[in-house]
Formats: C-alpha cells, structure tokens, sequence
C-alpha cells in the first residue's frame, strides 16, 4: 500500500482518477486452475475487462526446473474457459526495462538487445543489498520504499 501511495505521489497514477483497493485472495500458483479463480472472481465482483498475464507461467517443474507453462498460456485458457462471456479477456503485453530509452517499454524482439528483463527475484534481491534499479524503472519514491522494507527485516 505504501508503494501504491508513493506512485500516487510522484503522479504516476492521477490521484483524481485512481482507486486503489485490495483483492484479498490467495495466490495459489495452482496455474490454470489460478488464472481462472482470479478472473472468474473480479467477473462477479462486476469487472468488465481483466488483464491477463504470465500468472500460471511462473510455476517451475520440480525435477527440470523449467516453467511449466509458456508466458501467454493464463490467456489461451480463458480463452477456452466456460462462463467469462461477460468478461473481455486482455492479454498482457510483455514489458522490460529498455535502456535506450531508459524507461520501462513494450518489448520489441526486433531490439531485444535493447531490453533488461528486471525479474521479481532480481528486483527484490537488488532491494534486499540496498542497491538501486536503473533510471526510469520504477518510481524512486516507490523503490524507496521497497528499499525500506527489507532493511526493516534485517532488523527483526
């Protein structure tokens, strides 16, 4: 929440025109069995879009270690699933830190030389060592606070 009152303030989001609310649901990794709870639920809960991403790809196979599903298959599930005809399913388009422009960017296979794919892991671990992420890939006020929370575990 307070990563999300950061990017408010740095006015990456207009604070006239956001709402900032919580979905209280576990995540599961449970892959396509996932997607579809999350997206069948903010269905009823009255949404009328939702942006699908790489939610189910993340899930490793525990002998190979490979992902178990491609990045876009929470989008060809829905596609497939019963009962979402109220629902427009939006794919998400893949984003990566493109440092020629110094700023996140839909990635472009054609430059992929271009791009730095900032994963969770690598975000968090950079966070946890105090480092900072390049210019442009997050709001400073937003890492900062990122920063802060895992130098508040050091302390615990």
């Amino acid at each position: 929440m307070k990563q999300h009152a950061a990017v408010l303030e740095e006015g990456i989001l207009n604070p006239d025109s956001t709402i900032v609310a919580i979905f209280p649901s576990p995540m599961m990794y449970a892959g396509p069995t996932e997607v579809q709870w999350h997206c069948r639920a903010r269905m009823v809960a009255g949404a009328n879009f939702y942006i699908v991403g790489r939610d189910p790809a993340g899930m490793p196979h525990p002998d190979t270690g490979k992902d178990l599903y491609e990045p876009t298959h929470g989008a060809k599930v829905l596609t497939m699933a019963p009962g979402l005809i109220t629902l427009e399913i939006v794919p998400f388009k893949v984003a990566a830190y493109n440092k020629v422009k110094r700023a996140m960017d839909f990635y472009d296979p054609k430059n992929h030389k271009d791009y730095d794919f900032i994963s969770g892991t690598r975000m968090r671990k950079m966070a946890r060592e105090g480092d900072n992420p390049p210019d442009g890939f997050m709001a400073p006020k937003a890492w900062a606070v990122l920063k802060e929370y895992y130098k508040s575990l050091e302390k615990a």
